[in-house]
Parts: structure tokens; C-alpha cells; sequence
């Protein structure tokens, strides 16, 4: 375990101890002799409540996460046969042996990708339950010291979701990737990049799936009557859409048990048709799971068969909704359903339809209705629509979550998240993010019209992302994993080699809509960096301002100030030092409260911190005033704002344990530092004094919790620091731009810090200075 000098500034705040206790500390692995609050001892995360891994192991319960794993994972991918066919023959089929083609590069995409890559692959890289793009980031920032804000505690390493090591014999290739991946700035940098690069493609992904699977389903209208003309459809699709993100204030409580049914019969029907186009037609593209004829296929059509790639990529959309779910669920019961339910479907369903194509060339622009039979038509449609619709939901969700984890690293404006469901924690709701998505989807719709110029912009969505992913696994398998390099360098060369190729492909087709989720990730990563960079920029600001304890004590050992009985509560980004707003506020009000407590909200790289261990306290003085440090540790999926136990009562309580504990710790390092060395017979007088000693002390500490409840019940004040930034003199015209227009705009449009958590409005004061940054 590191120990608590490698990582603490030599002028942390923190409390007071000899050398001899504190190398005491260190080598009796604090967690056995640490406060409650610092740490708990429970040794494996797996005993965490409410860690997804903690799920009842009976095969009952994991069947039953299956089934509600098919309505909220498989809805995207479970659709794509709406539209791959369509997608990848653009031009018309020029030779029936090119469905047999196209069918084997199914096949094997499908494999290799979702199933191979994601389903076994990828989903053992979850963090602590958790996936996504984001989540493998804070993986590698849990064991890299890569994150570029430098709030990195020892004590953070004791939170029981805060695992490290594992059992492996290849740790000297694991260390030098890590040694350089922490000494280059340049590689930290690029992580964050590829990390909200991954991020903004999500979040376009949220933008296409709706659009391309609502207008292929509710195309199917053309095979029913003509009088549905193509202005119809993108207007029937339209109306769908702004249902769809008007009922998303209501939550997804019970999207599993509602949405599984539906995504089952889609399953079993587009399966069942699968069957029965393939005996009817022509059952010998069975063949195609022969690779031949993929080669047969590029030597044919060269130059053709690379760019129809950019189509055929499409039957993976919604593979990475399989890790970024997963939080929902756990990895055995979504392999369970993929395997057993949705990878035999869909690969039925395209089998059929390859089959169908073989007798019906001319009809792949609507391939999918039309190889329907015509007494399921109808059920058919129906079900269709509201595949597409789950489908759309699924990415919805999925882009509020991405949201949610992108505000706890810094990396997107100040939104507000809602929590819709009081069972399932990860259900949030952010209305702004809503309302912009529906606007963009009503544009991209009304714009692009049909789902080939959509399925453009849609594959180069889906590469990148699954490229992403890839990167970070790479780094995983060898730093974390230490994976032996006969397994990493297969991985690169199969899966990287396949997703390259595919990305090629995809940005082939850049002008013909391939620019769309490019243009959507160019202004959304613009949004997220533009916030971040200001963010850090803010953090070292503090950090190179921040008041000394030596100055804090000066300061509250000023006869001048006036005492103010309460207890006051500062706001900061900082974990070490006073901030500079502190100084500022006392030169402008000389009035200081009984009790003040410095406290900072701080993001750790795991997805949840127990509630037990999210107060890490620390005291900076104990004279007239009692001043103290707290560092509220959050994981980037917990709750911030609870409304069923307010945050200030939560803190105030804990404050009083830490009292408390603190006293019961510091006695115990004394008593075992005086008994070192001393024969066994001690005279009685000594221990007759220690006796005294420990009443004396415990009549202190009831003191101090008395002073602190008295402190409590008089007024509580909280004390928010309003900071305006500005670009400093000598600023280049790049960096005014960004801080003086761009930051300040979104800060001025977009919520404040003072909505993430339940501050009583009457008991909060906002204490205003510029930063010139």
C-alpha cells in the first residue's frame, strides 16, 4: 500500500502526529487502525451493497437479469436488420454471389465484434460493474497517477471499490507502461482526448439511433399502400420522435420488465422469418460461413466491396450498449442473452433475408418488409415500431449516464440530473441534454430523409467508438490485467485490424453524411474541453493561491475578528491548503464562525464510493476556533443530491464520529508508543495517570461535540465561492476567447454547483472574486 508521504504535500493540513505515530501508521496498514470515516475494512469490493457484482450468484436471479437485459441492451443492435442490406447495396446488387459475400463478412463481423470482442472480452474490464468509455478511463486512472487535475490522495486508495493489484507474475511490462504513461504529459492529455472524443460519440450515436430506427420501421408503411408518400414517413417519424423525448421526464423504472417482452417477439419473429425465407428461397447461403467467398467478394468488386464495408458495419450498432449497460445487469447474464437469444436471432434474421435477395435482387432497397410474409405484415410493423422505439431509448439513456459521468470529472458544463427511479440509482434524466437531442434528431430527420445518407454518418459513429474502446482495452490488458503478449498481440491484430478497416471505409463516405457525428463531436468535444481546460485551469489558480495553515492560524488567532456562534462551511475544489477565497472573505466581513469547516467535493476514478467511507475529515486547528478539512469523495455514478438525508446533516453527524474516533486513535498510538520497550511490570502510578489522562481527554472531545452541536443548532452557513474568471494581461487572443466568451458563456447560461446538492437557499451565502487565469 502507498504510504501516506508519498503523495501529501509537505504542507497538507492534516492531523498532527509525531514521526513515530505516523510511521506507526503506515505499518500497520491503516485500514485495521484508521478512523471509520477515513476507511472501512472491508477487504474485497465484492462485499460492497449495491456493487452490480454483489448481484445473488443463484441461477434464478441471473436469468431473471437476462431477460430484462433484452429489452434495454439489445434494442439497437437487435434493429439493425431494418437497414444493413439497404445500407451496404447501395448501387443495386451487381451478382447474386455478392449476397453470399456480404452475408460472410456478417457472419464474421458479428463474431469477432460483439459477441467475441464485447461479450468476452470487454465486459471483464468493468469498473466495478460499470462500462463505457469513461469507465475504462477511470480504470486507468485508478492505477496511473494520468489524471491532469493533481487531487490524487494516499487515503483514496483505502476506499474498498478502490482495488489494485491483481495476482500476476508479469508486472514488469505492466510498470514500464505505467512509469511512462505518468511521466508524459502528452500521453495524459491524449487519454482525457480519446476519452471525451468516445464520450461525444456516444452521445451521437443517441442522436442517430433514433433517427435510423424509427425511419426504417416506419417505412414499412410504403409496402402497405401507396398513398405513403417519403414526405409522410419523415413526418410520421417526426411525431414519434417528439413523444419519444417528451415521455423521458418519467423515467425508465421499469424499462426491463416492460420493454423485454416486446424485444422477445421482435427476436422470435425476425428469427422465425429468418427460417422460413431461407428453407423458401434458397437454403445454400448457408455456405457463406466459408471466408472464401469474402475474398471472392473484394477481388469482384475491389474498390466497391471496401466502400460497401461502411453498410455492412452497420449490424454492430449498439454492441458498445452492451458494456455501456452494463451497470444494470452483470456480465453472465448479459452473455447469457446474447448468446442464447440475440445472436442466434440476428444472425437467422440476415441468413434469411441473404436467402430472399437471392431470388429478389431487385428489391434490397426494401429488403426487410418486403421478405415478410404478408399475414405477418402487419404484426410485424407493429412490432417493428416499437423495437425501433426501445432502440432509441436504450442510446437515449445511455447518453444521460454518459452525461452524468462526464459532470463528476470536470468535462461538462453544470447540468441538471435527475434521478428518476428511487430503486435503480443509475436512471438519471437531464432535461437540457434531452430537449437538445430531440432538436437534433428533428433536424437530421428532416435533413437527411432516408436511412442510407443516416446509416453514412451512423457507421463512422459506431467505428470510432468501438476504435476507443480498443485503445483503452489494450492499455488494460497490459498495465491491469497484465495479459501475456501472445494474447494482446492477437487482440490488435484481428480486432484493430478489422475495426481499421471498417473506420477506412466509413470515412470514405465523409461527404455523402459521414460528416454528421464528426460535426456533432467537434462541437461537443469544443463544449467538454473549452469546461475542462477552464476547470483545471481554475484548480491550479487555488492550488498556487491557497492559504498556509500557518497563515490560517494567524489569521484565527486575530483578537479583531468578530465570534459569530454557528458553523460555517466553505466550498472548494482543492484537497490540500486553504483556498484563497477563505482570505478574501475574512479581509471583507471580520467575523468568523465558532466552527468552519473547509469542504471539498472531490470525484474519485471508481463508479461508487460507500457511504461509509465518503468523508474523509482532517483538523487544521485547535484554539479558539475548531477548523476543520472534509473531502466528500464521490464515484461518478453515485448520488449527489439525496433528498431523503440532506447533505449538510449527513456532515455534520459524521463530523461528530470523526471527533470522536480521532481522540480514540491518537490515545491508542500514544499508549503503544510509551509501551514500547517497557518490561511488563509497570508501577502502578503510571497507570493510574494514564487512567486520568484518558478522562481528561474524553472530557474534551464531549466538549468539542457539545461546541459543534451547539455550533449546528445556532445557524449553519453555507459559503459558496461565486468566482469570475478572466483571461490574465498578456493573454494570447486563443486563450481570451476561450475563458473571457466561451467559458463564461456557457457559465452564465448553464446551471450552478449550488444545484448538485440540497444547500438550503436561506443559509447560503456566495462570496465573489475574479480569478485572472
Amino acid at each position: 500500500m502507498t504510504s501516506l508521504n508519498e503523495i501529501r504535500p509537505k504542507d497538507e493540513d492534516i492531523l498532527e502526529l509525531t514521526p513515530d505515530m505516523e510511521e506507526e501508521l503506515n505499518e500497520k496498514e491503516v485500514s485495521s487502525q484508521k478512523l471509520r470515516v477515513y476507511d472501512s475494512d472491508l477487504e474485497e469490493s465484492d462485499s460492497i451493497p449495491g456493487r452490480h457484482n454483489g448481484h445473488n450468484s443463484k441461477w434464478s436471479v441471473i436469468l431473471n437479469l437476462a431477460f430484462q437485459s433484452i429489452g434495454v441492451v439489445y434494442g439497437d443492435i437487435g434493429t439493425s436488420p431494418l437497414y444493413v442490406y439497404a445500407s451496404t447495396f447501395t448501387d443495386g446488387i451487381k451478382s447474386n454471389d455478392d449476397i453470399l459475400g456480404v452475408l460472410s463478412l456478417i457472419y464474421y463481423t458479428l463474431t469477432f465484434l460483439p459477441l467475441i470482442k464485447y461479450v468476452f472480452i470487454v465486459l471483464r474490464a468493468n469498473d466495478n460493474g460499470e462500462g463505457g468509455t469513461f469507465a475504462l478511463y477511470s480504470l486507468v486512472c485508478r492505477y496511473a497517477k494520468v489524471s491532469l487535475i493533481p487531487n490524487q490522495q494516499a487515503e483514496d486508495r483505502n476506499v474498498s471499490n478502490y482495488k489494485l493489484e491483481l495476482p500476476n507474475r508479469r508486472v514488469q511490462r505492466a510498470s514500464w507502461l505505467k512509469s511512462r504513461l505518468e511521466k508524459s504529459n502528452f500521453a495524459k492529455a491524449s487519454l482525457l482526448f480519446a476519452s471525451i472524443l468516445g464520450t461525444a460519440m456516444v452521445i451521437g450515436d443517441g442522436v442517430l439511433t433514433p433517427c435510423i430506427s424509427v425511419l426504417s420501421a416506419v417505412g414499412g408503411l410504403k409496402e402497405a399502400t401507396s398513398a405513403i408518400t417519403e414526405d409522410r414517413i419523415v413526418w410520421i417519424s417526426v411525431a414519434i420522435l417528439v413523444v419519444l423525448f417528451i415521455i423521458q421526464r418519467y423515467g425508465t423504472d421499469k424499462v426491463g420488465y416492460s420493454f423485454s417482452p416486446i424485444i422477445c417477439i421482435w427476436f422470435a419473429f425476425i428469427g422465425g422469418i429468418g427460417i422460413y425465407n431461407f428453407f423458401k428461397f434458397d437454403p445454400t447461403v448457408v455456405k457463406a460461413v466459408n471466408p472464401k467467398y469474402i475474398i471472392d467478394y473484394f477481388r469482384r468488386n475491389k474498390k466497391g466491396a471496401w466502400i460497401s464495408l461502411g453498410g455492412i458495419v452497420l449490424c454492430t450498432t449498439g454492441s458498445e450498449a452492451l458494456f455501456a449497460d452494463l451497470g444494470h445487469f452483470s456480465v453472465r447474464s448479459i452473455q447469457i442473452s446474447m448468446c442464447f437469444l440475440t445472436y442466434p436471432a440476428i444472425i437467422l434474421a440476415y441468413t434469411g433475408q441473404a436467402s430472399f435477395l437471392r431470388k429478389h435482387n431487385d428489391l434490397v432497397a426494401d429488403v426487410f418488409f418486403r421478405s415478410i410474409p404478408k399475414t405477418l405484415y402487419w404484426p410485424m410493423f407493429v412490432v417493428a415500431v416499437l423495437a425501433a422505439i426501445i432502440a432509441s431509448q436504450a442510446m437515449i439513456s445511455g447518453t444521460f449516464s454518459i452525461i452524468q459521468q462526464s459532470l463528476s470529472l470536470g468535462c461538462f458544463p453544470r447540468v441538471k440530473v435527475v434521478h428518476t427511479s428511487a430503486k435503480y440509482e443509475g436512471q438519471v434524466y437531464v432535461p437540457e441534454v434531452n430537449y437538445l437531442l430531440m432538436l437534433a434528431c428533428i433536424a437530421v430527420t428532416l435533413g437527411f430523409r432516408t436511412t442510407a445518407q443516416i446509416g453514412n454518418a451512423y457507421g463512422i459513429a459506431v467505428v470510432f467508438v468501438m476504435t476507443l474502446t480498443s485503445t483503452f482495452l489494450v492499455l488494460i490488458m497490459i498495465m491491469i490485467w497484465k495479459s501475456h503478449m501472445l494474447l494482446v498481440i492477437p487482440y490488435i491484430i484481428i480486432i484493430g485490424g478489422i475495426e481499421l478497416l471498417y473506420l477506412s471505409s466509413t470515412l470514405y463516405k465523409f461527404t455523402q453524411g459521414g460528416y454528421l457525428p464528426l460535426a456533432f463531436a467537434a462541437f461537443l468535444m469544443s463544449v467538454m474541453y473549452i469546461w475542462n481546460y477552464v476547470f483545471r485551469r481554475k484548480y491550479y489558480y487555488e492550488l498556487e493561491h491557497k492559504i498556509s495553515p500557518h497563515k490560517l492560524k494567524q489569521i484565527t488567532a486575530d483578537t479583531s475578528f468578530c465570534r459569530i456562534p454557528g458553523l460555517a462551511m466553505f466550498y472548494s475544489e482543492l484537497v490540500q491548503g486553504i483556498p484563497p477565497i477563505f482570505q478574501h472573505y475574512v479581509q471583507n466581513v471580520p467575523a468568523l464562525h465558532s466552527v468552519l469547516v473547509f469542504v471539498t467535493i472531490k470525484s474519485l476514478p471508481i463508479s461508487k464510493v460507500p457511504v461509509e467511507e465518503r468523508f474523509l475529515f482532517r483538523r487544521l486547528d485547535r484554539k479558539e476556533l475548531i477548523v476543520f478539512r472534509c473531502v466528500v469523495r464521490y464515484g461518478y455514478t453515485d448520488v449527489r443530491n439525496n433528498q431523503h438525508e440532506p447533505f449538510e446533516k449527513i456532515l455534520i453527524e459524521r463530523l461528530k464520529e470523526y471527533v470522536n474516533e480521532e481522540h480514540w486513535l491518537t490515545q491508542r498510538l500514544l499508549n503503544n508508543s510509551e509501551n514500547d520497550g517497557k518490561i511488563e511490570d509497570e508501577n502502578e502510578n503510571e497507570n493510574v495517570k494514564q487512567v486520568e489522562d484518558k478522562v481528561v481527554g474524553q472530557e474534551a472531545v464531549e466538549r468539542e461535540i457539545e461546541a459543534v452541536n451547539k455550533a449546528s443548532h445556532a445557524r449553519v452557513v453555507h459559503l459558496i465561492g461565486e468566482t469570475e474568471v478572466v483571461a490574465g494581461a498578456g493573454s494570447s487572443l486563443g486563450k481570451r476567447i476561450v475563458i473571457d466568451y466561451a467559458y463564461n458563456f456557457m457559465k452564465r447560461n448553464l446551471r450552478q454547483s449550488t444545484n448538485l446538492f440540497d444547500i438550503p437557499h436561506k443559509s447560503m451565502l456566495k462570496v465573489g472574486m475574479i480569478y485572472e487565469l
